[in-house]
């Protein structure tokens, strides 16, 4: 599968996961998977418009290598995270803070890099 890229904000969140659905399903990834798959790429891309840069749209990629698709989620916010992000489980009575370690929680991978060009959470997923 050739890398797959879409720029968006946050009212574009349906088509954002219409885009990874087609995607996954191309990859290879079997339907009764994409529950899981698509809360994590929600997550993911709901945190780069409502807390990465208020002006510019965030990027998805999504690739498939080795019988993994990866999707990259990008934006131009930057943050300097304490730990390692979605490690800790969110509290019994939390109402935010849950989108990173569901995402770790049903992706094979994920990876975060943030710096002076932005933030990239990078989640992998067997295929």
């Amino acid at each position: 599968m050739a890398r797959a890229e879409l720029a968006f904000c946050l009212p574009d969140l349906p088509q954002v996961r219409e885009f990874a659905t087609v995607h996954a399903l191309r990859s290879g990834m079997a339907e009764e998977r994409l529950p899981d798959f698509l809360v994590a790429v929600n997550e993911v891309a709901t945190n780069a418009v409502t807390h990465g840069h208020a002006s510019a749209k965030a990027l998805l990629r999504m690739w498939a290598e080795d019988g993994t698709l990866v999707v990259e989620v990008h934006d131009e916010g930057r943050w300097t995270p304490e730990t390692t992000p979605g490690t800790t489980p969110p509290g019994p009575f939390a109402t935010s803070g849950m989108g990173l370690w569901v995402a770790r929680m049903v992706s094979s991978d994920i990876d975060f890099r943030t710096g002076p060009n932005g933030t990239a959470v990078t989640m992998s997923f067997t295929v």
